[in-house]
Formats: structure tokens, C-alpha cells, sequence
């Protein structure tokens, strides 16, 4: 995905917050792909419980990045991706040293009650391709 010049902050890089947004969308994005589901009409959804970041480099506009997503955990409940922000080479190739490493925590709850359930089958089977 290509940055946006809104993505910079006063500092001239892109700023935390952006962040953030790529991995919420490699992480459903990608549950969407993988599942071939609408994630909405569930019995249950993930809640974001927990996320993190590790900076390592910057990044800015105009860059383009690729954001790599792995599976941490699968718990009774719980999800946990890692995430990777790698940036696109001027040859289109994807540089192989992270730009930044993040972790996001899904936990899977009820769309009545908002408690904690079982993850879903379909995204449960889904996991297994990120093994």
C-alpha cells in the first residue's frame, strides 16, 4: 500500500497512528481473504485488546509498504498476530530488514452479551495458513 503525504507528521515520517491503521487492516483484511466470509455476520467478532509496536526504521511519503502477518497464538478465546512493515524497493522488490514490528491481540466475544466465546470455526481453520 502506497503511504499518503497525510500520513507524515511535523517530523517528516509517518506517524504512529498510521501504523496502527495498517495492521487492523493486514489483520481483517487478510480474515476476509482467508475465511471467504462477511466477519460482520459471525456469532462472534474480534475485539482489539492489546497492540504494540516496535519503530525500527522510517518510513514516508511517497513509500510504499507490504505489511507480512504471522501467527503468535491461537488461544480458547484469543488471537495473536505479529506484524511486519517491510518497504518497497524503487525495483519493486520488498526489502527484506523490517521497518517496523508490531503485535495485535484479537479477543473473540459474543455479539449479544460482549463476552469472551470461542473463536469462531472458520477463522480457527483460517489460522493454519499462517502457520
Amino acid at each position: 500500500m502506497e503511504t499518503r503525504w497525510a500520513d507524515n507528521d511535523v517530523y517528516q515520517h509517518v506517524n504512529n497512528v498510521v501504523y496502527y491503521n495498517w495492521f487492523d487492516d493486514a489483520v481483517n483484511g487478510w480474515l476476509i481473504e482467508a475465511t471467504r466470509l462477511d466477519i460482520r455476520k459471525l456469532p462472534a467478532f474480534g475485539v482489539v485488546a492489546e497492540t504494540s509496536c516496535r519503530y525500527l526504521r522510517e518510513l514516508s511519503f511517497p513509500d510504499v509498504v507490504h505489511i507480512g502477518l504471522g501467527l503468535e497464538r491461537h488461544g480458547r478465546t484469543s488471537v495473536v498476530y505479529r506484524l511486519a512493515v517491510f518497504r518497497e524497493a524503487a525495483d519493486g522488490s520488498v526489502g527484506e530488514e523490517a521497518h517496523a514490528l508490531g503485535r495485535f491481540v484479537h479477543v473473540y466475544v459474543d455479539t449479544v452479551t460482549r463476552r469472551p466465546v470461542p473463536v469462531p470455526g472458520a477463522v480457527g481453520e483460517a489460522l493454519s495458513l499462517l502457520l
